[in-house]
């Protein structure tokens, strides 16, 4: 019996790819100065596509087109953005200390002694603030603010108000994972990329690299209205809820039953989040094809955020959508942490997906 040729013919995460993703990750994109992860991409992408360009927002939309009109339209939606912060005062020129703004979701926990890089050209410092040894007992019990927080840069000079910044964190890899920054939702990004690179017969590829997913989906709501697609498959990057759950009192922590998406389960298929349920047809046309070719699988659980999606599918006159992530640890901290496996089974996923699609898919009665 011959073996599956559609598995024969599928993409794979090589060193080329993981080169890519790296160039990504430590580029510094904070939502509204996505400059630098857009014009790694337009390198990319341009040998791949019949057309790009960057609307007033700073959406990359670049289109695989074919003749026919009748074609299928289909969206894909990757936002370059990342989380971080804006230099908003300075209080000490010599010394180069700033307050700051926290730009997207970000736990202030997190801050408080981080590596991080600012402006375009990456000039270092450290979030700072009052060390432990002169802190009082009261002080300790308080949750950290952003208001208690200082960017020292280290000297003056090196920075001014107004730039953006975000962790320092390099890229690495570690065993089959990957640690890296802003892996939410560059991971996507590179996704979006490999896809680009292969011919879909049967559609006309719209892939809309988003801005300021991170601060309001408002890039995605520019792109597709201004795409106009039949519809749109989002890919993101979702938070893992898979360690055991800490209790007190008890020596072996139980089964964590709350799992959002696990590590190593392979992509996770959105059912509903926050701001989305998926159409119904493309769930199921994802879960027959991951099932057809036996590609790992997993249903993202509802609650922890939204995505692109959001924004898309309430354009127009409605936009069939779904998002389709790979799970990830520690999301819109300092390093968050990805399998291989998982970002190598979305991409296998989404490809055989969108091979298979045609305009039937959505002539069923939602």
């Amino acid at each position: 019996m011959g073996r599956n040729t559609e598995i024969l013919n599928q993409p794979t995460i090589m060193p080329e790819q993981m080169r890519v993703l790296e160039k990504l990750c430590n580029a510094l994109a904070v939502s509204g100065n996505e400059t630098e992860a857009r014009r790694l991409v337009m390198d990319q992408i341009k040998p791949y596509v019949e057309e790009m360009r960057t609307d007033a927002l700073g959406n990359l939309l670049a289109f695989q087109k074919k003749e026919s009109r009748k074609t299928l339209r289909v969206m894909i939606a990757a936002h370059l953005d990342e989380v971080g912060f804006m230099l908003t005062s300075e209080e000490d020129r010599e010394e180069g200390i700033y307050r700051f703004e926290l730009v997207g979701g970000i736990d202030p926990r997190w801050l408080a002694g981080k590596p991080v890089q600012v402006g375009a050209e990456h000039a270092k410092g450290v979030i700072g603030c009052k060390a432990i040894h002169l802190t009082t007992a009261e002080e300790r019990r308080n949750p950290f603010t952003v208001d208690g927080l200082r960017v020292d840069m280290g000297g003056g000079g090196k920075a001014k108000v107004g730039d953006w910044g975000t962790f320092a964190t390099p890229f690495q890899k570690i065993g089959g994972s990957i640690r890296a920054k802003a892996l939410d939702d560059r991971i996507g990004v590179a996704t979006a990329i490999e896809l680009l690179k292969y011919e879909y017969p049967d559609l006309d590829l719209l892939v809309a690299f988003t801005v300021q997913e991170e601060v309001g989906l408002r890039g995605a709501k520019v792109a597709a209205h201004a795409l106009n697609p039949d519809l749109a498959i989002v890919l993101d990057c979702t938070p893992a809820y898979d360690l055991p759950l800490q209790i007190e009192d008890s020596f072996y922590p139980p089964e964590n039953e709350k799992y959002n998406t696990r590590l190593g389960h392979g992509p996770a298929i959105y059912l509903s989040d926050r701001a989305t349920i998926s159409d119904p047809r493309l769930v199921a046309h994802f879960v027959q094809t991951a099932e057809k070719l036996g590609i790992p699988y997993q249903f993202r659980q509802a609650g922890g955020g939204g995505t692109d999606a959001g924004a898309i599918h309430l354009q127009r006159a409605g936009i069939p959508s779904i998002s389709i992530s790979v799970p990830g640890r520690y999301l819109h901290t300092p390093a968050s942490l990805v399998r291989i496996a998982d970002w190598e089974n979305t991409l296998r996923l989404v490809y055989h997906s969108l091979q298979r699609l045609s305009a039937d898919v959505l002539q069923t009665e939602r």
